[in-house]
């Protein structure tokens, strides 16, 4: 019998959720994804805490082709997450360009103006969206400067989306 490591517990190999009825129940559809099915079955199992071992045993292959499966199937995850941030920068009505060396306690008050200008509301207090930039900006913002350029896009459902503008 084989047992695997979840976050709480430990489960035997008949406890192993079924595949098909997890991406069911995700909507899973091949032709609108990025992920091929495999790589969709390993995540699906993988974010339930089976082990990679035993997701081979499953699947009929190797651990290091499960962790490599794997490994593509993240990053085409992150790129889908980046190509979603950029349309939406790009599609955002307000978009504030920061220059370098703004400080970082600024970009609150240019932001809510152009909002203001928009008239559009920002989910945000002027402390949370100065920490969701800097972070969302990642080293473009170091301490209260801003090193790089970044785009401060605001959603008309008023979502802040951060990015380098270079």
């Amino acid at each position: 019998m084989y047992f695997f490591a979840t976050r709480t517990s430990r489960l035997s190999m008949d406890d192993v959720p079924d595949v098909d009825s997890l991406l069911s129940q995700a909507g899973f559809d091949p032709d609108q994804s990025i992920l091929t099915r495999r790589q969709a079955e390993v995540l699906a199992l993988r974010e339930r805490g089976v082990r990679q071992t035993v997701i081979a045993d499953l699947l009929g292959t190797s651990r290091a082709n499960v962790s490599s499966i794997e490994a593509s199937a993240r990053s085409n995850v992150e790129k889908a997450r980046e190509t979603v941030a950029f349309a939406e920068a790009l599609t955002a009505p307000v978009r504030v360009d920061v220059a370098a060396g703004t400080d970082l306690y600024d970009v609150p008050k240019l932001v809510y103006d152009a909002c203001d200008a928009a008239g559009v509301k920002v989910n945000h207090t002027a402390p949370d969206l100065m920490k969701r930039v800097s972070d969302a900006a990642g080293d473009a913002v170091q301490g209260r400067e801003v090193r790089d350029s970044i785009l401060v896009g605001v959603t008309s459902d008023g979502a802040v989306r951060v990015r380098r503008s270079d």
